[in-house]
């Protein structure tokens, strides 16, 4: 029988990784194939990307015929703009006269966009009225940016969000002279010109060499035999085709982590998260909630864009962080790392070549501290301490995890250290431990704050080879629940072959209409089928931001419709021992407030309160919603505002200076939709509009949740 495969290929700063997934029982087949990041190929990493998918096809017994999706994750924007790899950006700013025409000038004229390491992109300017905006104009103003050094270009027009036609006619013309072009409307719908003009430079400035990546690496899949579109993962944790890609590829920047978040979410059983993607050099700590991740827009040379991208704290302290110290003990952990300065880990090290060791400081970079630590032996071989050195010598890598190592080798490494501050070697892994914990707490506490997230309902998912170096101990101090899931080392090729599409509309919007909800909502389904999504398979999700006005829809779908769950069902007693252990109480105390076909919704002992913590539990045992306060009421979909008034008034926390409204979660069939507003009417119309679509007799769960107080 032939089987269906999933492909996902990960691209990583030192390896690339490929896996094969059966599409019907979501499992990894054999073994993941890897090989070296190909950065000094003429093809670019393209070539590893290629390599590793073939490997992984003839290691694995895989036909070309049977692979049903493949995409692979890419460091090309990310590295380009972080190299300076890019072109020099021509931007033809338009508008029509008078006042108008005055500031769309000043706003559409760019200065150069400042990158790191001194390197810029080169921004040429020119600016057309629209009742000169035609063949000839256009024409002349191209030839001149060209002249001036112009590689690709940028068509910028003032509310050419509302109105797109001139920057069609100069990409249009543009096609012809054989110059890469973006337009800005085509980049965001969103109002303000300059910050709209400087996003679509960004994206223009990194075309040729995307564009070379992306052709290179589609003609090698295709010759591989695969006939499927090659999809690549976003920097927001989708995907798109890959002729969508060569349109809007500053999408993928931060492409990477992403694709490390989308695995995680596939194992993890809770809807809201901290994950730590914990790598040799660099930890990437960010947020899961209400089982999506946390998005933002990101800042390039200083300055705001409208690139949506996973929010996500970089910190220097990692599974290989070295350990700068002084006679007094441990100073700091990272952020130069053992890879970088060419040593091996003490723990990956045979004890029996750790002899008469004894420590030396040193500077990894030219103008680096000089207190770095070095283990140097009796026979000059040296190696160093690492955050995963000493989280082995205190008992907290578990065997099964990727960075159990020696502990006979990290301690002898550690005692070398321990012998020159006249201490122990476990107070050393101690101060090791406590340095990287002072490092993550802050950045914690700061997403904690930013989403609003209740620390008791949470848990830590750590993924990455240096994972469990540092979320063990960071659990033990804080008390915050942990996992590793299973093949945390390739859990971002996972992530990418498991991956949905995804496609975000936003518009401003005062006041809306449910039909321009439903206007939106409608553009955004047909931008996720467009980027390779099947109609049927795209569900929308609205948020209304009551501050800004602004209205963000985000449609996901699968590249076919699915065959199989992700997992076996659970039963009602299976769930309700999930519910309770994410609870932290027992199954006599769990009580079943409702279910349908599709949920379990469990409530837990909450003292002092009418409402206590809630849990909506779906029949595959998987956490959908997980709140330190709420009730769930079922009713019918002619019914179910009743139930939403009723909490509505019922959850409402009053405070000093303003009420706190309840958040709504709604199970309508197989889907649970999350809803927030601080106005009612504005809840309504975003609730009608999806229950508008049921009819009357329909079972609809209403859940409502607000933040524990006590």
């Amino acid at each position: 029988m032939k089987r269906s495969v999933r492909m996902g290929i990960d691209v990583g700063g030192t390896h690339t990784k490929a896996v094969a997934i059966d599409n019907e029982t979501h499992q990894m087949i054999g073994e993941p194939s890897v090989v070296k990041t190909t950065h000094d190929d003429p093809r670019g990493v393209a070539a590893g990307v290629v390599q590793s998918f073939e490997t992984c096809l003839k290691q694995n017994n895989i036909s070309p015929d049977e692979v049903v999706f493949v995409a692979h994750s890419t460091t090309q924007a990310t590295n380009a703009l972080i190299e300076g790899d890019v072109a020099p950006v021509g931007v033809i700013g338009m508008s029509k006269g008078g006042l108008e025409g005055f500031l769309a000038k000043k706003q559409t004229h760019l200065e150069d966009i400042e990158l790191e390491e001194k390197k810029s992109i080169k921004i040429l300017n020119e600016f057309i009225p629209l009742k000169k905006c035609e063949e000839t104009t256009i024409k002349q103003s191209i030839d001149k940016l060209k002249d001036e050094g112009a590689k690709v270009l940028v068509a910028s027009m003032a509310f050419g969000v509302d109105e797109g036609g001139p920057e069609e006619l100069v990409h249009q013309i543009a096609e012809k002279e054989k110059i890469p072009t973006t337009m800005a409307s085509d980049i965001t719908k969103l109002y303000g010109l300059t910050r709209r003009t400087r996003t679509a430079a960004i994206n223009a400035s990194i075309l040729p060499k995307m564009l070379e990546t992306a052709t290179s690496t589609e003609s090698s899949v295709r010759e591989a035999g695969v006939k499927v579109p090659l999809m690549i993962m976003r920097g927001d944790g989708g995907v798109m085709e890959i002729t969508e890609m060569k349109k809007r590829p500053v999408l993928t920047m931060l492409s990477g982590p992403a694709a490390s978040v989308m695995g995680s979410l596939i194992y993890l059983r809770a809807s809201n998260g901290i994950y730590f993607e914990v790598g040799g050099t660099t930890t990437n700590i960010g947020v899961i909630k209400n089982g999506r991740p946390a998005i933002d827009y990101s800042v390039v040379g200083g300055h705001s864009t409208y690139i949506s991208s996973l929010d996500v704290r970089v910190l220097g302290d990692a599974g290989g962080s070295m350990i700068r110290a002084s006679k007094e003990g441990v100073i700091d952990v990272g952020p130069r790392s053992a890879h970088i300065a060419g040593l091996d880990y003490a723990a990956f090290t045979d004890p029996d070549k750790i002899n008469e060791p004894h420590v030396e400081f040193f500077s990894p970079k030219p103008g680096d501290p000089e207190d770095y630590v070095k283990v140097v032996n009796a026979d000059g071989s040296a190696l160093t301490i690492t955050n995963t050195d000493a989280a082995n010598v205190l008992g907290l890598v578990k065997p099964e995890y990727f960075a159990h190592g020696n502990e006979e080798s990290a301690r002898k490494a550690i005692k070398a250290l321990a012998d020159y501050c006249g201490t122990t070697v476990e107070d050393i892994a101690t101060q090791i431990m406590e340095k990287a914990f002072a490092k993550i707490e802050p950045v914690f506490n700061e997403l904690v704050e930013k989403y609003k997230l209740e620390k008791d309902q949470i848990s830590l998912v750590g993924v990455g080879g240096g994972a469990a170096s540092l979320i063990v101990y960071f659990s033990k101090k804080t008390g915050v629940k942990y996992s590793i899931p299973h093949d945390a080392e390739v859990i971002s090729s996972i992530g990418v072959a498991l991956s949905m599409v995804r496609d975000v509309v936003e518009r401003i919007l005062p006041n809306p209409t449910q039909e321009d909800i439903r206007a939106i909502k409608n553009e955004a389904l047909n931008k996720a089928v467009e980027s390779g999504a099947t109609p049927d398979s795209v569900d929308v999700h609205i948020e209304i931001d009551p501050q800004t006005s602004k209205i963000t829809a985000i449609a996901t779908g699968s590249t076919e419709v699915k065959t199989s769950d992700l997992s076996a069902n659970a039963d009602e007693g299976e769930a309700r021992e999930i519910a309770a252990a994410d609870m932290r109480t027992t199954a006599e105390e769990t009580d079943l407030i409702t279910q349908n076909d599709y949920f379990y919704i469990f409530g837990g002992p909450h003292p002092g309160a009418d409402h206590g913590a809630i849990r909506i539990v779906d029949k595959k045992g998987f956490i959908k919603v997980q709140r330190g306060r709420g009730f769930a009421i079922k009713t019918t979909a002619r019914d179910y505002e009743q139930a939403m008034a009723k909490l509505w008034e019922d959850l409402a926390v009053y405070q000093t200076e303003m009420v706190a409204r309840p958040d709504f979660y709604l199970c309508l069939g197989a889907r649970v939709m999350d809803f927030s507003a601080t106005d009612y009417e504005q809840l309504k119309l975003l609730t009608d509009l999806e229950v508008s679509s049921l009819e009357p007799d329909d079972e609809v769960i209403v859940v409502g949740a607000n933040i524990n107080q006590n």
